[in-house]
């Protein structure tokens, strides 16, 4: 559920993977494990992607 938040706040600020991974410095392949539900970011990490985003934290956990 989460991953789905964030590829969708992601495509809605029309950022690529390895966009958002640069700007939170993470690996894109890290951001495509979250999306895809493999692996799920800390709350360090959701910060920081909910930052990037431009998104309230409460967006990307609902």
């Amino acid at each position: 559920m989460i991953g789905l938040q964030i590829r969708n706040a992601r495509r809605a600020a029309g950022l690529s993977q390895m966009t958002l991974g640069e700007r939170i410095n993470r690996d894109h392949k890290t951001i495509s494990r979250w999306e895809n539900a493999l692996t799920a970011p800390d709350l360090t990490d959701l910060l920081l992607v909910a930052d990037a985003l431009g998104v309230p934290l409460a967006d990307l956990v609902r």
